[in-house]
């Protein structure tokens, strides 16, 4: 029996658990573990941006403002049980039998494959001090391939002065969730488990096992486990690019996208219809507009030639340009319908709605929304955001009263596919607009573009070619 399997086998089985960083990740992960452990720990700092969290969470209230099914209910739950505790004293670390780490991994320079550990690293250094013997540490953040056995792995040792493998387990499980499934991903995704060595490994899968209802562990190396994290996302962010290339294909042709992906879809059974996703304004949050660089410079520290076409741009790097390319489109139509109306940029307004980056949810992280915004307002129009779920954005105010957003509009912008917009009439928004012709851009296909056509509007829609060419009534 190894060192670390002593260990282990005399502390016993996990009982009290530590998550630090208490977002979109955090917050689910620790209140399901508190259904299944003695008591789980939430550590957040005490910052002035989201020290206010920890406050939230002890009074049962989430602060997560987006539709998340059973989320503020799991968080009371857990507080009257007394099995859960949002902290920002980080010595309880000391008190636990396993850690988990969920903090986010911008890039700092994507182009020279920079990113900016920073938080990471102070997270691992504020585990390190207070580590004891056999305790898991768990890093859930998505990272570099040889992140773990690197950069985590020596922060650890060189703080606590114990041993990564022998004196303590340590593993990558990598979250795979999407904001609004946030409680139903934790349990129904199989989750990776890649420790550093079996004993972490088999200590993390003790970890994981009980939140899983539908899901599986799926056990490997941990850098094999960072792989597979970077590449799942970064296949997905493949995927929507070329559906995003494709639309606009459809449009220069002056074909229906979604004819064309219906007609595709009908090739049932072949494999091809699973990478056949949704065309759209563009795409944003943590995950996606960042893991492919996670994957790339993974590639460029294993100090192993890459035998790949001479002279040829990543694959992956080129997917990802297409999607932050389509913001831009989305002002390219916008101009093009202010054009037909006899309109410019300079003087008009725009009625902009959606600033998360996602459907009903409050995430507004790298929102496509925000790059639009900063070119109509440098091109001289006068700009209006609204969000049901966001309040303000930094300094940008954001309005939760729909028609007011729309009055006097010259063009309405659709960058989110919030259900608020879903049953949008023609009717209404032509008379708040105030204008005999006034344009919309749909970035998310949730407008009936012969309705609004119908109505007078200026219709231009991603990927369609077969209406944004339309006569003006």
């Amino acid at each position: 029996m190894s060192k670390l399997s002593e260990i282990i086998k005399k502390k016993g089985p996990i009982r009290k658990v530590g998550v630090i960083g208490m977002g979109y990740v955090g917050i689910p992960s620790a209140v399901l573990f508190a259904e299944k452990f003695d008591f789980v720990w939430g550590f957040q700092r005490a910052s002035q941006s989201s020290g206010y969290k920890i406050e939230m969470l002890n009074n049962g209230i989430s602060p997560l403002k987006g539709e998340e099914p059973g989320l503020e209910d799991l968080i009371k739950k857990v507080r009257s049980q007394g099995r859960f505790e949002s902290t920002s004293d980080f010595s309880r670390i000391k008190d636990v039998d396993a850690v988990t780490l969920a903090i986010q991994t911008p890039f700092k320079d994507k182009g020279e494959l920079e990113p900016d550990f920073g938080a990471l690293e102070e997270g691992i250094r504020q585990i390190g001090k207070y580590l004891n013997e056999g305790v898991l540490v768990v890093l859930e953040s998505t990272i570099t391939p040889g992140t773990t056995k690197d950069l985590a792995a020596d922060i650890l040792k060189k703080e606590s002065g114990l041993i990564p493998g022998e004196d303590f387990a340590l593993a990558h499980a990598p979250e795979r969730v999407m904001v609004g499934r946030l409680i139903r991903n934790i349990q129904e995704h199989d989750r990776i488990v890649g420790g550093i060595n079996k004993e972490s490994t088999d200590r993390a899968v003790e970890l994981y096992s009980p939140v899983l209802t539908k899901g599986k562990i799926i056990a490997m190396d941990s850098t094999a486990a960072e792989v597979t994290k970077t590449a799942e996302n970064t296949f997905r962010d493949l995927q929507i690019a070329a559906m995003n290339e494709l639309a606009l294909y459809c449009e220069a042709m002056r074909v229906n996208v979604y004819d064309v992906r219906t007609g595709i879809d009908s090739l049932k059974g072949n494999g091809i219809t699973r990478a056949v996703l949704i065309p759209g304004a563009g795409v944003g949050g943590h995950c996606l507009t960042k893991d492919t660089y996670h994957l790339e410079r993974g590639v460029k520290i294993s100090g192993s030639k890459l035998d790949y076409p001479e002279n040829s741009e990543s694959l992956y790097v080129l997917a990802r340009k297409i999607n932050d390319f389509m913001p831009i489109h989305m002002y390219n139509l916008t101009q093009e319908g202010l054009k037909r109306a006899g309109k410019k940029f300079k003087g008009s307004k725009i009625a902009l709605l959606g600033w998360a980056f996602l459907n009903n949810s409050d995430d507004t992280r790298n929102t496509p929304s925000k790059l639009y915004y900063d070119m109509v307002i440098k091109a001289g129009a006068q700009v209006s955001v609204h969000d049901p779920y966001v309040l303000e954005d930094g300094n940008l105010k954001i309005s939760q009263d729909l028609e007011e957003c729309i009055k006097g509009a010259t063009a309405i912008v659709i960058f989110t596919g919030h259900k608020h917009y879903l049953n949008l009439k023609a009717t209404t928004p032509k008379k708040l607009s105030g204008h005999s012709h006034p344009i919309i851009i749909d970035g998310r296909n949730v407008v009936d573009p012969d309705a609004f056509i119908k109505e007078g509007f200026v219709y231009k829609g991603i990927g369609r070619g077969d209406k944004n060419y339309h006569p003006v009534i």
